[in-house]
């Protein structure tokens, strides 16, 4: 871990930037990966990824047509929007208004909190150590949330005053909620409804969670930089609490890979499936690309809840899922700790992890295109 002991040079809080006419050239894409040189899908509710409405998911049962609708949705797109999900509205709002209160704090007071890429915690605006790593138009604030002997309260923020309480409180929403999830991704395997967990370390205390609050400052030149730039989630299952009064993720389609905006519903949460969990469904479930566009007349934040595997335990694909396909593992065993150094690295690029970390990526890709 000594390669990410310090970031390779100074880091600039990208809030610092707004003001500017023109933005910096180390965050003007290439040509062909600006937002605007790469056709996005419309309005048409067809170019939407599905809506899964998850009221009759509880802690007592699987439903079996919440279950295919979920596995359908991962299957597919790899994303869905999560209606009736059960945290309530109220609770989501004080958090988001509580990290809104954060990132309007003086920069000088946020830098208090600055991160190091030993554990990404804190305060920061890169990702990736790498000195060629993309820079995009965002800053950030990640947490250690699971298992509790990494939480460090000591490096959350201390103002506003209620940012701590309410960050535990909507925490411990989204485990429940992705243990339900987790649930209903089994039984959409035709497995055990405790499988992919029991993958994941186990149900007690077992499984990793972090999150990073994503604050994308107003761009003075949208249309040359992205927010985040395109990659999969390296964890297991993430759920993202989107901006409701402005529009940013994009994810790209299955078959023609046009990029797709995201329009959230009213209290909706975005649901995607991160490389653990395909790697567990030998591929049958998908991580699919995403990527954030940046506003030129508004700032923008969202919150991205990461649920993980147990960080020691190797993953690799389910053997009856394996056994039952006929066919050979698409991947071999790997720990969480050892995959997500990719990223920490070099930051996001793609799904390049999942190619390079893997020798069979012939097979991978062959698999994938059929929709294994």
């Amino acid at each position: 871990m000594d390669c990410l002991a310090e970031w390779p040079e100074p880091v600039v809080p990208v809030e610092s930037l707004a003001h500017l006419q023109t933005i910096p050239d180390r965050y003007v894409k290439p040509p062909e990966e600006r937002p605007n040189c790469i056709a996005s899908a419309g309005d048409d509710a067809a170019d939407a990824i599905p809506v899964v409405d998850l009221a009759a998911l509880t802690e007592e049962r699987v439903d079996a047509a919440i279950a295919e609708a979920v596995s359908a949705a991962c299957r597919g797109w790899g994303f869905f929007q999560a209606v009736n999900h059960g945290v309530a509205p109220e609770l989501v709002r004080r958090f988001a208004a509580a990290w809104r209160g954060f990132f309007r704090l003086p920069v000088e007071v946020k830098r208090r909190y600055a991160n190091s890429p030993a554990t990404y915690e804190g305060y920061g605006s890169r990702l990736g150590v790498d000195r060629e790593a993309a820079l995009d138009w965002s800053d950030y604030y990640f947490l250690h949330l699971l298992p509790c002997l990494l939480k460090d309260h000591r490096k959350w923020p201390q103002l506003p005053h209620e940012l701590s309480e309410v960050t535990e409180e909507y925490g411990a929403e989204m485990r429940r909620l992705c243990r339900r999830l987790m649930r209903a991704l089994s039984v959409g395997l035709g497995l055990l409804e405790g499988r992919l967990a029991a993958a994941f370390g186990g149900e007690e205390e077992e499984e990793g969670a972090c999150m990073r609050i994503n604050f994308y400052p107003k761009c003075p030149q949208p249309e040359l930089a992205l927010g985040l730039s395109p990659h999969s989630d390296p964890g297991g299952l993430t759920v993202l609490l989107p901006d409701h009064h402005a529009k940013g993720l994009q994810v790209r389609r299955p078959g023609d890979g046009a990029w797709v905006t995201v329009r959230p519903l009213p209290d909706a949460l975005v649901v995607n499936v991160a490389d653990q969990i395909q790697i567990l469904s030998n591929a049958r479930y998908k991580s699919v690309e995403h990527r954030v566009a940046v506003n030129g007349e508004k700032e923008r934040m969202s919150a991205a809840y990461f649920y993980n595997p147990r960080s020691d335990v190797p993953v690799q694909p389910l053997p009856e899922l394996v056994e039952a396909s006929g066919g050979a593992a698409l991947y071999q065993p790997m720990t969480f700790d050892e995959y997500r150094l990719y990223i920490r690295q070099k930051g996001p690029q793609g799904k390049s992890q999942l190619s390079e970390l893997y020798q069979n990526k012939v097979h991978i890709n062959s698999a994938i295109d059929q929709g294994q």
